[in-house]
């Protein structure tokens, strides 16, 4: 009897060693949610990205508005019969 009970008791220590500290522990698993999180983010962040350049490209495929308006602000280029401002600030 005292044979079984021992083989019982170093089965359920063999079982909760890989319970809190073998693969697929408690503290792996919760290590693993924590990753699973920040990356979740990040990819929300990409996503808000991708979504602003597709529409900015859909923007610049479809309208000269927006072409127009980044030659004047990348190139400085004006329309014709118009006046060119340079405002200089003093430091």
């Amino acid at each position: 009897m005292n044979y079984i009970i021992t083989i019982l008791l170093v089965l359920l220590i063999v079982l909760q060693y890989d319970l809190w500290v073998g693969k697929g522990s408690i503290a792996e698993v919760r290590q693993l949610e924590s990753a699973l999180e920040l990356q979740s983010v990040e990819n929300q962040h990409l996503k808000e990205r991708n979504d602003a350049l597709k529409a900015e490209v859909l923007d610049l495929k479809n309208g000269l508005e927006a072409i127009e308006e980044r030659v004047r602000t990348e190139l400085g280029m004006i329309k014709e019969d118009e006046t060119f401002f340079h405002v200089i600030e003093k430091k």
